[in-house]
């Protein structure tokens, strides 16, 4: 019997001896074996701690108001795993993914892959198959060792450096910068829209001879009003509008995605307008994403202390007249003590949960962490993050604002289950 597509994705995580797996050789092989190593498209690849996939979203909407056929390549998905692979705005179909899997198991003869080697190779096979203009790809974890970086991108984007996922990349900026900088490649353009980025990034990519293209430097953003101004490449765009995506901290990230864009050369080309209806139109589920369910609630997947400052100083400046309660579900390998430190200021009440998965913080590790930093909080654990938002829908009332946070998995339980599609803001 052929396998559906969650038949599929059981096999593969079940397949592979090591859920996380760094290392570019296996899978370099199979995309050999597949004729993809070589795209007939430019790629762009995105590394860095936070801003990835509103970067990665930003690059979609301008290319695709720009006229462009893109195909996009991000993780995790919050609710189903098409939602990693687009094409054209659209999800890829189970029936394309199944087949795209079929492939791969054929090519990969004894070779072992993971799970996001799979599905790296079955997008870019899709993107093939699709002929699409352009493809963005968007870095798993770290960089120089993550299976995107098998294809040498025309232009790579480094977002943020800050300290996350520290077992596989290092205790230190330094360390970690040199890991995300892996995706830069000799006598191409990479754009470093980290402000302040660590010596050893600009030392590599200096080494390499990789062109590389720095915020502040190169390139220059200022916030003005409801707009902003763009500079750079010999250009000055006047009265940009704010991305679609909340925060001023977008900007920053905006900044780095034109520069991008100029330095891909491309039919379609990088123009204001193409630009001013990319910036318009650009969607992301899971930051800062606003509904109501008989009370405010604002879902984002911020999952380090980075993020969740960014999210802190959204959130910090919108007064609330009723109780703003965080829901908060989080990894056990995270920096916990910092990031409900961060998440103190905008939050009367606490609701603990466990999120669904073996990664995930047990509710009274977070109570007890909780406890340490704030004896006097007011909390309430949970052994679900279901039963979490249920409390929390027989608690709340219209003045008050629920925050849920803490990893994709907490905001993809809680957003299944708060708020219809069409009360989505």
């Amino acid at each position: 019997m052929a396998r559906r597509l969650d038949d599929w994705l059981r096999h593969l995580e079940e397949a592979h001896p090591v859920k996380i797996d760094l290392g570019l050789e296996r899978i370099r092989e199979v995309a050999r074996s597949m004729a993809l190593l070589t795209p007939p498209f430019p790629v762009i690849t995105v590394a860095g701690t936070n801003g990835k996939g509103s970067s990665v979203a930003m690059l979609d909407s301008m290319f695709t108001a720009a006229g462009a056929r893109v195909g996009v390549f991000t993780s995790p998905h919050i609710h189903c795993y098409n939602e990693r692979v687009r094409i054209a705005g659209r999800e890829a179909t189970d029936a394309a993914l199944v087949a795209a899997f079929e492939a791969i198991e054929q090519a990969r003869g004894e070779i072992s892959l993971s799970y996001f080697e799979f599905g790296t190779l079955a997008a870019l096979k899709l993107f093939h198959d699709a002929a699409v203009d352009i493809a963005v790809l968007e870095v798993g974890l770290g960089g120089r060792l993550d299976a995107v970086n098998i294809i040498d991108a025309d232009v790579a984007l480094i977002t943020s450096i800050d300290i996350d996922h520290t077992h596989w990349l290092g205790e230190t900026r330094e360390a970690i910068a040199v890991e995300k900088a892996g995706i830069a490649r000799a006598g191409r353009p990479v754009v470093v829209a980290e402000p302040d980025p660590p010596d050893s990034l600009i030392a590599h990519l200096k080494a390499i001879g990789a062109r590389y293209v720095q915020a502040g430097e190169d390139f220059h953003y200022v916030a003005s009003g409801d707009g902003w101004q763009w500079s750079g490449f010999g250009k000055r765009w006047d009265d940009l509008p704010r991305p679609a995506l909340a925060g001023d901290h977008q900007l920053a990230n905006a900044a780095g995605v034109i520069a991008v864009c100029h330095c891909l050369t491309t039919p379609w080309g990088c123009t204001r307008d193409g630009v001013a209806r990319g910036l318009r139109q650009v969607t992301l589920a899971g930051r800062l994403e606003r509904c109501r369910d008989g009370f405010e609630v604002v879902f984002d997947v911020a999952h380090n202390p980075a993020g969740m400052q960014a999210l802190v100083t959204v959130l910090a400046n919108e007064p609330v007249t009723g109780r703003r309660v965080t829901l908060l579900g989080a990894m056990a390998d995270k920096a916990l003590p910092e990031m409900i430190a961060a998440l103190a200021p905008v939050t009367d009440a606490w609701l603990l949960a466990r999120p669904d998965t073996e990664r995930a913080a047990s509710s009274a590790k977070l109570s007890e962490t909780l406890a340490d930093i704030l004896p006097e909080a007011r909390m309430t654990t949970f052994e679900t993050v279901p039963e979490a938002v249920l409390a929390a829908r027989q608690t709340l009332g219209s003045r008050d604002r629920l925050l849920v946070t803490g990893s994709f998995y907490t905001v993809a339980e809680a957003r299944a289950r708060l708020c219809s599609g069409t009360d989505r803001m």
